[in-house]
């Protein structure tokens, strides 16, 4: 009877187990997006009782490595749409949900007095950018080569969230980043405008992964997104309309 009863309680925690796995909604997402995606996750798991959203944020360069390696994800929100391009074969119907613009990154009180793109390059000033695969690290290169500026010696960091660390730390004087991560840097941090002429409107695509174990609450996670409720959270966060 016990050898009965202990493969009763095995076989209904196996199916809670299962079922809770598949009520969960596994996001990979742009550093850049965290704070607006967590909020998100939190609006979205109260609209649908019982789901929880797990995320992954990382570099959309290492999320692309990840999800071609086969790691368990039910949706991808990308920082840009080349490395969304890269896993087209393996998502569904990507769709543009945000834009965001790019922004100098320094200490508070702006100590190195950086004034424009141009003062990067001056001797002296240590500037802290992501790596060339990551999206702001293409961007800012575009925004040097706008500029005429020679890109300077830098950190080669995994995403946009490592350049604003390190310049909140002290680590770094100075760096690009976009203008989301200056908001949400806090008290540490402060930002320099890049102008129009010289900028760079980064837009934001999500899709469904197609190996999904959660095809449901992989397009309801979307679509929240795509709706009014979540556009009102990403502006809230300082992104702009599609």
């Amino acid at each position: 009877m016990r050898t009965r009863r202990w493969l009763g309680v095995v076989t209904v925690l196996a199916l809670v187990a299962t079922t809770a796995r598949a009520e969960t909604v596994t996001v990979f997402a742009a550093a850049s997006l965290t704070g607006a995606f967590k909020t998100i996750g939190k609006e979205f798991e109260a609209a649908h009782p019982g789901t929880k959203v797990e995320f992954n944020f990382a570099g959309s360069s290492t999320l692309v490595r990840q999800i071609t390696e086969g790691a368990p994800a039910d949706v991808f929100a990308s920082a840009d749409e080349e490395n969304m391009e890269k896993v087209r074969a393996l998502v569904a119907s990507p769709q543009i949900f945000a834009g965001n613009r790019l922004a100098i990154i320094v200490g508070k009180g702006n100590p190195k007095k950086v004034a424009n793109v141009a003062d990067l390059g001056k001797p002296g000033l240590t500037v802290s950018l992501a790596a060339p695969v990551v999206p702001i690290g293409r961007y800012a290169r575009e925004v040097f080569a706008k500029a005429g500026v020679a890109v300077p010696e830098s950190s080669s960091e995994v995403d946009v969230r490592a350049v604003a660390t390190r310049v909140a730390m002290g680590e770094a004087d100075a760096g690009i980043v976009y203008t989301t991560d200056v908001a949400a840097g806090g008290e540490k941090v402060e930002g320099v405008a890049i102008p129009d002429a010289l900028n760079v409107r980064a837009k934001y695509p999500i899709a469904t992964v197609k190996a999904s174990k959660n095809e449901k609450g992989a397009l309801a996670f979307v679509r929240y997104v795509l709706s009014p409720e979540g556009k009102k959270i990403l502006v809230a966060a300082g992104f702009l309309a599609p």
